[in-house]
């Protein structure tokens, strides 16, 4: 899918181009759940439109009652989808306003990924929504070899959801979060746990963005020449990397990867490859993300910037 052409606004919807989720998304927000039925129905089989789709539809229901409701009326695979993702997003929430509620809420998200995964057992979607749960739960696995680091964390769950769909773009992200320093992780293991994943997929992969996706969460503005790390060869070489072998893949897919483009884009302005970054943004059309711009401030304010030293058009309020 090609995103559209830029016409003085951002859209930061994080349906981007989908206009049956946007649609669906919408319907939620009124109180019906037969769009959320009808974009789910269609992801069977595409593992990656069903993750983002899923994923999107949790955080506009994780507020009302109807991934309930759907799955009390409606029982089935879909059905039981949302409800572990919505059960995940508000247990997640909880843990981020240090919520008393927060074992009772996890205690209800396993048990709804868990029954996710029994009515769908090909399906890894909810694997991997129980992945981002392992960062509160911090299971020891032992890693396998080839980590300088041999970081202890839930490999076991990774490597199920790897065996069901081997590069599946969000349990690669969550497992790799886990060992951000923010999650109780340290930034050896972080790095460790990135390269081998990224090594690991092929260069036609958005895997192959997981260091760039470490680098932004390690930036520290305090560090002397911070704003500099993406000029480094290595850097500049992944950036460089995904920009001839993946960006070339992106028009096939069904909705426009902002959060990757968004990454892309900042890897390599930062590291000032404008002619390959005014193509990711134009790839991205009107559509943004607030990470990774907002580590470096006003996401608006930030992205804005990196368009312009490209010799793009911007927002006129900004």
């Amino acid at each position: 899918m090609t995103a559209g052409s830029f016409e003085g606004q951002y859209v930061w919807h994080p349906a981007a181009d989908d206009r049956e989720l946007a649609r669906a998304c919408t319907d939620l927000r009124a109180g019906r759940y037969f769009g959320a039925h009808s974009v789910l129905k269609e992801t069977h089989g595409d593992f990656g439109l069903r993750a983002h789709r899923s994923l999107v539809l949790a955080s506009v229901a994780a507020d009302s009652d109807l991934a309930e409701r759907w799955l009390e009326e409606e029982p089935g695979p879909d059905a039981a989808l949302l409800w572990a993702r919505v059960a995940v997003f508000r247990t997640l929430r909880a843990a981020q306003s240090h919520d008393r509620r927060i074992g009772a809420l996890g205690r209800i998200a396993l048990a709804a990924c868990d029954r996710a995964a029994d009515l769908a057992p090909k399906d890894p979607t909810p694997w991997a929504a129980r992945l981002s749960l392992a960062r509160l739960q911090r299971p020891r696995d032992r890693a396998p070899q080839g980590l300088l680091t041999e970081p202890r964390g839930p490999w076991a769950q990774f490597e199920h959801v790897t065996r069901l769909d081997p590069w599946h773009r969000e349990a690669h992200h969550q497992f790799l979060a886990f060992f951000f320093t923010r999650h109780g992780g340290s930034a050896n293991a972080a790095w460790d746990v990135a390269a081998y994943l990224s090594q690991r997929a092929p260069a036609s992969s958005p895997l192959r963005l997981l260091p760039l996706v470490t680098l932004v969460e390690g930036h520290n503005p305090a560090h002397l020449l911070a704003e500099h790390t993406w000029d480094q060869p290595q850097w500049k070489a992944t950036a460089l990397g995904a920009y001839r072998n993946w960006l070339p893949q992106v028009p096939g897919y069904r909705f426009t990867p902002v959060l990757d483009l968004a990454y892309l884009a900042h890897a390599l302005h930062m590291a000032q490859c404008a002619f390959e970054a005014r193509a990711v943004f134009t790839a991205m059309g009107p559509y943004a993300s607030r990470m990774p711009w907002s580590v470096f401030g006003d996401p608006e304010e930030q992205l804005s910037r990196a368009r312009r030293a490209c010799g793009l058009p911007v927002p006129h309020s900004t």
